[in-house]
């Protein structure tokens, strides 16, 4: 399940996390103190629950609710403020909740307990993606190779895959795929894979945050990461060869 938590004070933010985390401690959390820069770094992701500060600059949080229901019709507005005279325009909204500060784990669970739309929880051990590291880099959904739009965007996934679930910032990115400064055009590739994975229904999969993205590897079956688990179908796979049409890639075999 993907949280969204929005409060511009940044010691509040961090005191609505770790209630949170008390409550739900194995969902994704994605925190910003920018309202703003919520918004435009979750278009593309599924948000389950929001919680959000509601006298905030730039944007306040009923207008960050608008627009994120634009995206997602049903998802769990939950405002908290230090004020109580926001209630009937939070409840205007549907919201499913309605916090006063200061926050603490029993606020939060009651608001947990009694969410207006239903989530559907997925299996987390469940493998979404195939991924073929040995010989040419490809994924796979139920057997059909994903297209990505552009040969980079495939890379940069390799690249997000080789790294093995840590977060990568923008800087290294470039100075793989580039060895310059291309911002611009990296985002552009973000976005194609984040549009590709959601087509297939994966995009939970690729997690962009702030200035850096990665992967969910416990969401993909990967022939490299059951090679160094000692799978045996792995072992006897690999001849070799590592995504070979990548010039970066560099397999360390060692078997742990």
């Amino acid at each position: 399940m993907n949280i969204l938590l929005v409060d511009d004070e940044q010691l509040q933010l961090l005191r609505l996390e770790k209630a949170c985390k008390k409550v739900l401690p194995n969902d994704n959390y994605f925190c910003f103190t920018n309202p703003k820069l919520a918004y435009e770094e979750n278009i593309n992701n599924h948000i389950d629950i929001a919680f959000l500060d509601i006298e905030m600059p730039l944007i306040n949080g009923f207008q960050l609710a608008r627009k994120l229901k634009k995206i997602n019709p049903t998802i769990n507005l939950i405002f908290v403020t230090a004020y109580n005279n926001y209630a009937l325009d939070a409840f205007s909204l549907h919201a499913s909740g309605y916090i006063l500060k200061p926050v603490n784990e029993n606020k939060i669970r009651i608001e947990i307990e009694g969410l207006r739309y239903n989530i559907e929880y997925k299996d987390n051990n469940k493998k979404i993606l195939t991924v073929k590291c040995f010989g040419n880099f490809e994924v796979f959904k139920d057997g059909v190779p994903l297209k990505f739009h552009r040969q980079k965007s495939k890379e940069l996934f390799a690249y997000l895959v080789d790294r093995e679930g840590s977060s990568t910032n923008m800087n290294e990115l470039n100075a793989i795929l580039w060895e310059e400064d291309k911002n611009s055009y990296l985002r552009n590739l973000i976005s194609d894979i984040q549009e590709t994975l959601k087509e297939a229904g994966a995009e939970e999969v690729f997690i962009k945050r702030h200035n850096e993205c990665f992967i969910d590897v416990t969401k993909i079956d990967c022939d490299a990461y059951e090679y160094k688990n000692n799978n045996p179908d792995a072992i006897r796979a690999y001849r070799g060869e590592y995504m070979i049409q990548y010039p970066w890639a560099i397999f360390n075999g060692d078997i742990e």
